[in-house]
């Protein structure tokens, strides 16, 4: 029996569970609560776009998944490009939902060779998590929606979250592919958001089997985020990274869940965003697509998803 075959199956032991923690959100009287000043993720959305039908129930395994796998997508296509200047293959991109092209990307002309290598590595790891997510769910997986991984375009993905950075001004393009700052600028966007998306998200995943291979990504996220936050310290890019920092804390209508990488008064970094607690912060899925949406409001497309993900987790907080 193939690995997702027995993943599947193992989904599908525990519908009982799944129905009965369903219904506890449901006696609970909302589906986002608070714990120890975390947010644990809140469903809502549909493939129309309307919450309605989703609002009764907390989301299951398979949607969470399929959610994970729209932005992993996301990240894998932009360190492809950026990498090998090509994308993922096109056996990698076929699903439910409708299917997108990818709009720009092309490869960075590295010039320290560690971040090269860094690169390389992330780049291979996302296509992994991509390839992973997508034999999980077998046939339940979502496409790849359209994607702007472009860097030309004043008024593309990049530039938008740029100027809401304040790191261009009106009617100039970001190119996170131009060169080295750029491309760890670029990826400083994504690899925070990934971590906290999947810590909200773990409390509410039933199966103990999908729980440890999103523990696993989760894991492999947090490393990819210390290592762009490192680099990004060390070559001097601390005040551009805390200004995207601030732009995602503004954008996620989720309080001051962001931190950039210098720590108090910018005397020491900041490698490691973590609460007062100790734990890394947490997002549910509206507030991760405020981010990548680029928006403050509640929508169903945007940003780096120019036609919405697939699935039905799709509309921001």
């Amino acid at each position: 029996m193939t690995d997702s075959k027995l993943l599947i199956g193992t989904l599908d032991a525990r519908v009982e569970r799944r129905e009965k923690r369903r219904q506890f959100f449901r006696n609970a009287g909302g589906l986002s609560l608070g714990l120890a000043g975390g947010t644990i993720i809140s469903a809502c959305g549909g493939g129309s776009g309307s919450n309605a039908s989703a609002s009764a129930s907390a989301p299951t395994d398979v949607e969470i998944l399929n959610f994970a796998l729209n932005l992993e997508y996301l990240e894998a296509q932009f360190y492809q490009h950026a990498v090998f200047g090509t994308g993922l293959a096109a056996n990698m991109l076929t699903g439910t939902g409708t299917q997108g092209a990818v709009i720009g990307g092309t490869k960075v002309p590295f010039a320290d060779p560690l971040v090269a290598q860094y690169a390389t590595e992330i780049a291979k790891d996302e296509q992994e998590h991509v390839a992973f997510l997508r034999s999980a769910l077998g046939t339940a997986a979502v496409a790849q929606p359209a994607i702007d991984i472009g860097g030309t375009d004043p008024n593309g993905a990049f530039s938008t979250a740029a100027r809401a950075a304040g790191l261009v001004g009106a009617g100039v393009a970001f190119n996170p592919y131009a060169s080295d700052a750029n491309f760890l600028l670029g990826a400083f966007l994504f690899e925070d958001v990934g971590v906290t998306a999947y810590k909200g998200a773990a409390p509410l995943i039933t199966s103990k089997t999908y729980l440890e291979a999103a523990a696993g990504i989760l894991a492999a996220e947090a490393y990819h985020a210390g290592l762009i936050r490192t680099v990004l310290y060390t070559k001097g890019l601390s005040s551009s990274a805390d200004a995207i920092s601030a732009a995602r804390d503004s954008l996620d209508n989720n309080g001051a869940d962001d931190q950039g990488i210098s720590g108090a008064n910018s005397t020491i970094s900041n490698i490691v965003p973590l609460d007062a607690n100790g734990l890394a912060y947490s997002r549910n899925y509206g507030n991760v697509l405020n981010i990548v949406y680029l928006t403050k409001t509640a929508v169903t497309q945007g940003g780096f998803f120019p036609a919405g993900v697939n699935g039905t987790l799709v509309m921001s907080a």
